[in-house]
Protein backbone atom coordinates (compact mmCIF):
# COMPACT_ATOMS: atom_id res chain seq x y z
CA UNK A 1 0.00 0.00 0.00
CA UNK A 2 1.76 3.58 -1.04
CA UNK A 3 2.52 5.95 1.95
CA UNK A 4 -0.42 7.92 1.18
CA UNK A 5 -2.90 5.33 1.17
CA UNK A 6 -1.70 4.55 4.84
CA UNK A 7 -1.66 8.09 5.83
CA UNK A 8 -5.63 7.98 4.56
CA UNK A 9 -6.12 4.87 6.34
CA UNK A 10 -5.20 5.84 9.73
CA UNK A 11 -7.10 9.49 9.39
CA UNK A 12 -9.55 10.65 12.31
CA UNK A 13 -13.08 10.30 12.07
CA UNK A 14 -14.76 10.93 15.50
CA UNK A 15 -14.55 12.46 18.45
CA UNK A 16 -13.76 9.35 20.88
CA UNK A 17 -9.92 9.54 18.32
CA UNK A 18 -9.31 13.28 18.43
CA UNK A 19 -9.45 13.03 22.33
CA UNK A 20 -6.57 10.28 22.09
CA UNK A 21 -4.69 13.19 20.03
CA UNK A 22 -5.69 16.07 22.04
CA UNK A 23 -6.67 16.04 25.91
CA UNK A 24 -9.85 17.23 26.31
CA UNK A 25 -13.46 16.09 25.98
CA UNK A 26 -15.31 16.58 22.45
CA UNK A 27 -19.02 15.11 22.94
CA UNK A 28 -20.61 18.09 21.45
CA UNK A 29 -18.17 17.49 18.57
CA UNK A 30 -20.07 13.91 17.55
CA UNK A 31 -23.03 16.08 16.78
CA UNK A 32 -21.44 18.35 14.09
CA UNK A 33 -19.92 15.13 13.11
CA UNK A 34 -22.87 13.10 12.97
CA UNK A 35 -24.46 15.92 10.22
CA UNK A 36 -21.15 16.83 8.73
CA UNK A 37 -18.26 13.97 8.86
CA UNK A 38 -14.88 14.61 10.29
CA UNK A 39 -11.86 13.45 8.43
CA UNK A 40 -7.89 14.10 9.10
CA UNK A 41 -5.57 12.39 7.80
CA UNK A 42 -2.41 11.73 9.70
CA UNK A 43 0.05 14.15 8.05
CA UNK A 44 -2.59 16.86 8.21
CA UNK A 45 -3.03 16.02 11.74
CA UNK A 46 0.72 16.48 12.14
CA UNK A 47 0.08 20.07 11.78
CA UNK A 48 -1.57 21.12 14.49
CA UNK A 49 0.77 22.22 17.23
CA UNK A 50 -2.17 22.75 19.51
CA UNK A 51 -6.19 23.27 19.96
CA UNK A 52 -7.81 26.07 18.19
CA UNK A 53 -4.61 26.91 16.37
CA UNK A 54 -5.15 27.99 12.47
CA UNK A 55 -4.65 24.04 11.21
CA UNK A 56 -7.14 22.71 13.56
CA UNK A 57 -9.78 25.24 12.64
CA UNK A 58 -9.59 24.36 9.04
CA UNK A 59 -10.78 20.80 10.05
CA UNK A 60 -11.57 20.03 13.15
CA UNK A 61 -15.77 20.35 14.06
CA UNK A 62 -17.00 23.71 15.42
CA UNK A 63 -20.66 23.13 17.18
CA UNK A 64 -21.64 27.17 15.38
CA UNK A 65 -21.92 24.41 12.38
CA UNK A 66 -25.09 23.70 13.33
CA UNK A 67 -26.43 27.21 14.85
CA UNK A 68 -25.64 28.17 10.89
CA UNK A 69 -29.33 28.55 9.78
CA UNK A 70 -29.25 31.59 7.58
CA UNK A 71 -27.14 30.14 4.59
CA UNK A 72 -27.91 28.24 1.68
CA UNK A 73 -26.81 23.88 1.61
CA UNK A 74 -26.45 25.02 -2.58
CA UNK A 75 -25.15 28.75 -2.24
CA UNK A 76 -23.55 28.43 -6.16
CA UNK A 77 -26.56 27.05 -7.61
CA UNK A 78 -24.77 24.14 -8.89
CA UNK A 79 -27.56 22.24 -9.10
CA UNK A 80 -29.14 24.52 -11.38
CA UNK A 81 -26.58 24.89 -13.86
CA UNK A 82 -25.96 20.89 -13.65
CA UNK A 83 -27.27 19.18 -16.63
CA UNK A 84 -26.19 15.66 -16.23
CA UNK A 85 -24.57 14.53 -12.93
CA UNK A 86 -20.99 15.66 -12.40
CA UNK A 87 -20.97 18.57 -14.47
CA UNK A 88 -21.89 22.01 -13.63
CA UNK A 89 -22.10 24.40 -16.86
CA UNK A 90 -22.27 27.72 -15.51
CA UNK A 91 -20.06 29.88 -17.43
CA UNK A 92 -20.04 29.83 -21.50
CA UNK A 93 -16.68 28.32 -22.30
CA UNK A 94 -15.93 25.83 -19.60
CA UNK A 95 -17.31 23.31 -17.59
CA UNK A 96 -16.29 21.70 -14.02
CA UNK A 97 -16.39 17.95 -14.35
CA UNK A 98 -16.79 16.45 -10.88
CA UNK A 99 -15.21 12.93 -10.70
CA UNK A 100 -14.54 12.05 -7.07
CA UNK A 101 -16.27 12.17 -4.25
CA UNK A 102 -13.49 12.17 -1.52
CA UNK A 103 -10.82 14.26 0.15
CA UNK A 104 -7.89 13.89 2.26
CA UNK A 105 -9.57 16.02 4.66
CA UNK A 106 -12.79 17.44 5.56
CA UNK A 107 -12.58 20.93 5.15
CA UNK A 108 -15.11 22.65 7.72
CA UNK A 109 -15.41 25.61 5.42
CA UNK A 110 -16.60 23.64 2.36
CA UNK A 111 -18.82 25.17 -0.31
CA UNK A 112 -20.50 21.61 -1.20
CA UNK A 113 -20.68 20.74 2.41
CA UNK A 114 -23.99 19.55 2.02
CA UNK A 115 -21.82 16.77 -0.16
CA UNK A 116 -19.45 16.02 2.32
CA UNK A 117 -18.38 12.50 2.74
CA UNK A 118 -21.05 10.84 0.87
CA UNK A 119 -19.69 7.26 0.89
CA UNK A 120 -21.03 6.35 -2.56
CA UNK A 121 -18.34 5.18 -5.60
CA UNK A 122 -19.46 7.27 -8.59
CA UNK A 123 -19.66 4.63 -11.34
CA UNK A 124 -17.97 4.25 -14.81
CA UNK A 125 -21.37 5.28 -16.47
CA UNK A 126 -21.77 8.25 -14.62
CA UNK A 127 -17.75 9.85 -15.61
CA UNK A 128 -18.86 8.30 -19.40
CA UNK A 129 -22.34 10.91 -19.27
CA UNK A 130 -19.69 13.73 -18.43
CA UNK A 131 -17.35 13.21 -20.66
CA UNK A 132 -20.26 12.47 -22.87
CA UNK A 133 -21.64 15.77 -22.48
CA UNK A 134 -18.03 17.78 -22.97
CA UNK A 135 -17.67 15.89 -26.26
CA UNK A 136 -21.60 16.94 -27.75
CA UNK A 137 -20.86 20.67 -26.60
CA UNK A 138 -17.87 22.24 -28.51
CA UNK A 139 -18.33 25.26 -26.73
CA UNK A 140 -16.55 23.79 -23.94
CA UNK A 141 -12.89 25.04 -24.40
CA UNK A 142 -12.16 24.28 -20.79
CA UNK A 143 -12.52 21.62 -18.70
CA UNK A 144 -11.78 21.98 -14.43
CA UNK A 145 -11.88 18.16 -13.12
CA UNK A 146 -12.82 18.42 -9.25
CA UNK A 147 -14.36 16.71 -7.15
CA UNK A 148 -13.76 15.97 -3.85
CA UNK A 149 -10.45 15.86 -4.87
CA UNK A 150 -9.61 13.73 -8.30
CA UNK A 151 -6.25 12.94 -6.91
CA UNK A 152 -7.52 10.33 -4.61
CA UNK A 153 -8.35 8.54 -7.90
CA UNK A 154 -5.95 5.88 -8.62
CA UNK A 155 -3.55 6.68 -10.99
CA UNK A 156 -4.52 4.89 -13.51
CA UNK A 157 -8.36 5.79 -12.68
CA UNK A 158 -7.25 9.98 -13.53
CA UNK A 159 -5.36 8.89 -16.51
CA UNK A 160 -8.58 7.38 -18.32
CA UNK A 161 -10.41 10.17 -17.50
CA UNK A 162 -7.88 13.02 -18.54
CA UNK A 163 -7.31 11.12 -21.78
CA UNK A 164 -11.19 11.43 -22.53
CA UNK A 165 -11.09 14.70 -22.15
CA UNK A 166 -7.84 15.27 -23.68
CA UNK A 167 -9.02 13.43 -26.81
CA UNK A 168 -11.97 15.72 -27.26
CA UNK A 169 -10.94 18.37 -30.27
CA UNK A 170 -12.41 21.16 -29.05
CA UNK A 171 -11.24 21.05 -25.57
CA UNK A 172 -8.03 23.31 -25.28
CA UNK A 173 -6.69 23.33 -21.90
CA UNK A 174 -7.72 21.02 -18.99
CA UNK A 175 -7.22 22.00 -15.08
CA UNK A 176 -7.18 19.91 -11.71
CA UNK A 177 -8.72 21.23 -8.53
CA UNK A 178 -7.05 19.99 -5.74
CA UNK A 179 -6.25 20.12 -2.46
CA UNK A 180 -3.69 17.46 -2.22
CA UNK A 181 -0.35 19.27 -2.45
CA UNK A 182 -1.15 20.82 0.91
CA UNK A 183 -3.02 18.51 2.67
CA UNK A 184 -1.51 15.03 1.89
CA UNK A 185 1.51 15.96 -0.58
CA UNK A 186 2.68 12.52 -0.21
CA UNK A 187 0.10 11.87 -3.02
CA UNK A 188 1.90 13.76 -5.60
CA UNK A 189 4.85 10.86 -6.82
CA UNK A 190 7.29 10.86 -9.67
CA UNK A 191 4.74 8.67 -11.44
CA UNK A 192 1.67 10.77 -11.01
CA UNK A 193 3.83 13.78 -12.22
CA UNK A 194 5.37 11.96 -15.46
CA UNK A 195 1.40 10.91 -15.93
CA UNK A 196 0.40 13.99 -16.10
CA UNK A 197 2.53 15.80 -17.85
CA UNK A 198 1.49 13.63 -21.13
CA UNK A 199 -2.49 16.02 -21.12
CA UNK A 200 -0.69 19.53 -21.20
CA UNK A 201 -1.90 21.81 -21.65
CA UNK A 202 -2.54 20.95 -17.95
CA UNK A 203 -2.90 23.26 -15.05
CA UNK A 204 -3.34 22.59 -11.22
CA UNK A 205 -5.18 24.33 -8.72
CA UNK A 206 -4.32 24.05 -5.32
CA UNK A 207 -5.53 25.47 -2.10
CA UNK A 208 -3.32 26.60 1.14
CA UNK A 209 -4.39 28.81 3.28
CA UNK A 210 -2.00 29.55 6.24
CA UNK A 211 1.97 29.39 6.25
CA UNK A 212 2.27 26.54 8.22
CA UNK A 213 0.72 24.33 5.97
CA UNK A 214 4.00 25.28 3.44
CA UNK A 215 6.16 22.20 4.51
CA UNK A 216 9.10 20.37 3.04
CA UNK A 217 6.40 17.88 2.15
CA UNK A 218 4.42 20.13 0.43
CA UNK A 219 7.23 21.90 -1.74
CA UNK A 220 8.52 19.22 -2.77
CA UNK A 221 5.32 17.66 -3.81
CA UNK A 222 4.76 21.69 -5.57
CA UNK A 223 8.12 20.38 -7.31
CA UNK A 224 7.11 17.11 -8.91
CA UNK A 225 4.18 19.10 -10.37
CA UNK A 226 6.34 22.32 -11.52
CA UNK A 227 8.83 20.14 -13.06
CA UNK A 228 6.69 18.07 -15.42
CA UNK A 229 5.89 21.59 -16.53
CA UNK A 230 2.21 21.74 -14.77
CA UNK A 231 1.95 25.60 -13.74
CA UNK A 232 0.23 25.47 -10.13
CA UNK A 233 -1.77 28.54 -8.92
CA UNK A 234 -3.05 28.56 -5.56
CA UNK A 235 -7.33 29.39 -4.81
CA UNK A 236 -6.78 30.69 -1.10
CA UNK A 237 -10.15 31.76 1.17
CA UNK A 238 -9.91 34.08 3.69
CA UNK A 239 -11.32 32.93 7.03
CA UNK A 240 -11.78 34.28 10.06
CA UNK A 241 -8.95 33.14 13.02
CA UNK A 242 -7.12 31.31 10.15
CA UNK A 243 -5.97 34.42 7.79
CA UNK A 244 -7.88 37.17 8.22
CA UNK A 245 -4.70 38.80 8.92
CA UNK A 246 -2.15 40.97 6.65
CA UNK A 247 0.95 39.99 8.64
CA UNK A 248 -0.11 36.25 7.92
CA UNK A 249 -1.76 36.75 4.48
CA UNK A 250 1.66 38.30 3.21
CA UNK A 251 3.69 35.77 4.46
CA UNK A 252 1.38 33.21 3.07
CA UNK A 253 1.76 34.43 0.12
CA UNK A 254 5.75 35.09 0.20
CA UNK A 255 5.93 31.49 0.31
CA UNK A 256 3.84 29.86 -2.23
CA UNK A 257 5.98 32.32 -4.50
CA UNK A 258 9.30 30.24 -3.04
CA UNK A 259 7.54 27.20 -3.78
CA UNK A 260 6.52 28.40 -7.38
CA UNK A 261 2.83 28.41 -6.63
CA UNK A 262 1.34 31.52 -8.45
CA UNK A 263 -1.41 33.20 -5.74
CA UNK A 264 -4.46 33.26 -7.81
CA UNK A 265 -7.80 33.81 -6.02
CA UNK A 266 -8.32 35.20 -2.43
CA UNK A 267 -12.01 34.14 -2.08
CA UNK A 268 -14.39 35.63 0.45
CA UNK A 269 -16.60 32.90 1.96
CA UNK A 270 -19.28 31.19 -0.22
CA UNK A 271 -22.71 31.58 2.03
CA UNK A 272 -22.51 27.82 2.59
CA UNK A 273 -24.32 26.42 5.27
CA UNK A 274 -22.40 25.21 8.20
CA UNK A 275 -19.79 28.06 7.59
CA UNK A 276 -20.71 30.93 8.88
CA UNK A 277 -18.59 31.49 12.07
CA UNK A 278 -15.43 31.06 9.24
CA UNK A 279 -16.66 34.29 7.67
CA UNK A 280 -15.19 37.79 7.86
CA UNK A 281 -16.24 41.49 6.44
CA UNK A 282 -15.89 42.73 3.28
CA UNK A 283 -14.15 45.38 4.65
CA UNK A 284 -11.41 42.89 5.69
CA UNK A 285 -10.59 41.92 2.80
CA UNK A 286 -10.21 45.24 1.39
CA UNK A 287 -7.65 45.88 3.53
CA UNK A 288 -5.80 43.22 3.23
CA UNK A 289 -5.53 43.65 -0.44
CA UNK A 290 -4.26 47.24 0.33
CA UNK A 291 -1.64 45.75 2.45
CA UNK A 292 -0.57 43.10 0.21
CA UNK A 293 -0.33 46.11 -2.79
CA UNK A 294 3.78 47.13 -2.43
CA UNK A 295 4.69 44.73 -0.14
CA UNK A 296 4.77 41.83 -2.36
CA UNK A 297 5.46 41.47 -6.02
CA UNK A 298 2.52 41.78 -8.61
CA UNK A 299 2.79 38.03 -9.58
CA UNK A 300 1.89 37.42 -5.40
CA UNK A 301 -0.89 39.42 -5.03
CA UNK A 302 -4.13 37.01 -5.81
CA UNK A 303 -7.52 38.75 -6.91
CA UNK A 304 -10.14 38.77 -4.45
CA UNK A 305 -12.69 37.63 -5.42
CA UNK A 306 -16.76 36.81 -4.62
CA UNK A 307 -19.15 34.09 -6.17
CA UNK A 308 -22.11 35.68 -6.36
CA UNK A 309 -24.76 33.70 -4.66
CA UNK A 310 -27.52 31.75 -6.70
CA UNK A 311 -24.81 31.26 -9.43
CA UNK A 312 -24.26 35.02 -10.22
CA UNK A 313 -20.26 34.31 -11.05
CA UNK A 314 -17.09 35.46 -9.32
CA UNK A 315 -16.51 38.97 -9.33
CA UNK A 316 -13.45 40.86 -8.55
CA UNK A 317 -13.62 43.09 -5.14
CA UNK A 318 -11.01 45.85 -5.19
CA UNK A 319 -9.36 48.32 -2.96
CA UNK A 320 -10.77 51.89 -4.14
CA UNK A 321 -7.49 53.70 -5.61
CA UNK A 322 -9.32 55.95 -8.43
CA UNK A 323 -10.26 58.95 -6.25
CA UNK A 324 -12.02 60.87 -9.12
CA UNK A 325 -12.21 62.07 -13.32
CA UNK A 326 -12.19 65.84 -13.68
CA UNK A 327 -11.34 68.25 -16.64
CA UNK A 328 -9.46 65.24 -17.97
CA UNK A 329 -7.50 63.90 -15.53
CA UNK A 330 -7.66 60.78 -13.38
CA UNK A 331 -7.19 61.02 -9.62
CA UNK A 332 -5.75 57.99 -8.14
CA UNK A 333 -4.59 57.75 -4.31
CA UNK A 334 -1.61 55.20 -3.96
CA UNK A 335 -1.08 52.23 -0.77
CA UNK A 336 0.28 55.36 1.48
CA UNK A 337 -2.86 56.99 0.75
CA UNK A 338 -1.45 59.38 -1.52
CA UNK A 339 -3.11 61.25 -4.66
CA UNK A 340 -1.46 61.22 -7.91
CA UNK A 341 -2.78 62.65 -10.79
CA UNK A 342 -2.55 61.11 -14.68
CA UNK A 343 -4.15 62.11 -17.74
CA UNK A 344 -6.88 60.64 -18.75
CA UNK A 345 -6.37 60.44 -22.58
Amino acid sequence: MPRWERLLKHAITNAAQLAEYFAGDYPALQRVIDRYPLRINSYYLSLIKKPEDPIWKQVVPDERELLDANCMEDPLAEEQYSPVPQIIHRYPDRVLFLVSCQCAVYCRFCTRKRKMGKQHVLTPQAIQDGISYIRFHPEVRDVLISGGDPLLLQDEALCDILAAVRAIPHVEIIRIGTRVPCVLPQRITMRLARMLRKFHPLYVNTHFNHPDEITADAAKACGLLNDAGIPLGCQTVLLKGVNDNPTVMLRLMQKLLAIRVKPYYLHQMDLAKGTGHFRTSITTGLHIMRALNGHVSGMGVPQYVIDLPGGGGKVPLLPEYVVKMKNGTLAVKNREGKIFHYPLE
